[in-house]
C-alpha cells in the first residue's frame, strides 16, 4: 500500500436518511451554483440585470448537460451500442460520462438563445460577448468542482504512478491490463488545479481586456484546451482514436487553435 497516495473515495453515494445522493451529481450541482453566483456578480459589475445569469442558466445548464452526454455517447459508442453494450444506460447520466466539449457547445448555444430572449424583454446594453466574458471564470470554477465527481466515481484517471500524490483505485475500477497497479495519476486533480489557475488569471485580466469583448472567453477556451491537451496524454481510459490521437486530444488542438486565432484578431482591433 502507498501510504502517501490519495485514498480511493469508497462509495460514490451519500446517504442522508431516506435521501440518496451521488457525489458525481452533487459535484456538478455545486459547480453550477458556484458558476451562477460568480457570473452573476461579474455581470452586475458590468451593468447587467441582477437576474440575467440565473435566467439564462435555466436554459443553458440543461442544454449543457444534454450536450455533454451526447458528446460522450458519440465518442464512446462501444459502451452503449457495442456487442456487450446497453443502449438504455446512455440515459444514466448520474453514473458519469459528460463530454466537456458537448457541454460547452450546446450550453453556449442555449445561453445565446436565452440571452437574446431576456434582452428583448429587458432592453439592457450588455452584449452577448461581454456576457460570455463575465461568465468565463465561473464556468472554469464549475468545471474544476465538477471534476471531483470523477474522483468519487473512480474514473478517467491516468497512467500508473508512484508519485506522492498518486490516486489509489479499487481493483474493480482498474482498466484491463492495469489490474496489477494500485495507484494512478489523479487527472481529475490536474484538471481542477489547472482550471482554477486559469480562472484566477482571467479575473486578473478582466479590466485589461474589457474593451475587447469576447477575448476573455476566447482566452478561457484556449487555455483550457492547452491544459486538456497534456492531461489527455496521461489518461488511459478507452477513447475513440483518429489518426492515432484520442478524439479529445484532437479536439483540444483544433478548438484551441481557433480560440487563439480569434483572441489575437480581436486583440488587434
Amino acid at each position: 500500500m502507498f501510504h502517501h497516495a490519495i485514498p480511493s473515495p469508497g462509495s460514490p453515494i451519500l446517504e442522508l436518511g431516506p435521501v440518496t445522493l451521488r457525489f458525481y451529481a452533487l459535484s456538478i450541482i455545486i459547480g453550477v451554483i458556484a458558476s451562477i453566483v460568480i457570473g452573476g456578480r461579474r455581470v452586475r459589475a458590468m451593468g447587467g440585470p441582477k437576474t440575467l445569469v440565473s435566467d439564462v442558466a435555466i436554459v443553458a445548464v440543461p442544454m449543457g448537460v444534454v450536450g455533454g452526454r451526447i458528446y460522450h455517447v458519440i465518442t464512446s459508442p462501444e459502451k452503449y451500442f457495442g456487442a456487450n453494450g446497453d443502449p438504455l444506460s446512455a440515459l444514466y447520466i448520474w453514473e458519469g460520462g459528460l463530454g466537456i466539449w458537448g457541454a460547452i457547445s450546446l450550453g453556449f448555444f442555449g445561453a445565446w438563445i436565452a440571452f437574446r430572449y431576456v434582452k428583448r424583454r429587458q432592453a439592457f446594453e450588455l452584449s452577448f460577448a461581454e456576457f460570455a466574458d463575465a461568465l468565463a471564470p465561473g464556468i472554469l470554477i464549475a468545471q474544476g468542482i465538477g471534476r471531483f465527481g470523477n474522483y468519487f466515481n473512480q474514473e478517467l484517471f491516468g497512467r500508473p504512478t508512484d508519485l506522492p500524490w498518486a490516486l489509489e483505485i479499487d481493483p474493480r475500477y482498474r482498466p484491463i491490463g492495469y489490474s496489477q497497479y494500485e495507484t494512478f495519476h489523479p487527472t481529475f486533480l490536474y484538471e481542477s488545479v489547472w482550471v482554477f489557475i486559469v480562472a484566477f488569471l482571467l479575473i486578473r485580466l478582466t479590466s485589461r481586456l474589457r474593451n475587447r469583448p469576447g477575448t476573455l472567453f476566447a482566452l478561457y477556451v484556449a487555455l483550457y484546451c492547452l491544459g486538456r491537451f497534456f492531461i489527455e496524454l496521461v489518461r488511459i481510459d478507452a477513447a475513440t482514436l483518429i489518426g492515432g490521437l484520442r478524439i479529445n486530444t484532437l479536439t483540444s488542438i483544433l478548438v484551441g487553435i481557433c480560440a487563439m486565432v480569434y483572441f489575437f484578431r480581436r486583440s488587434r482591433e
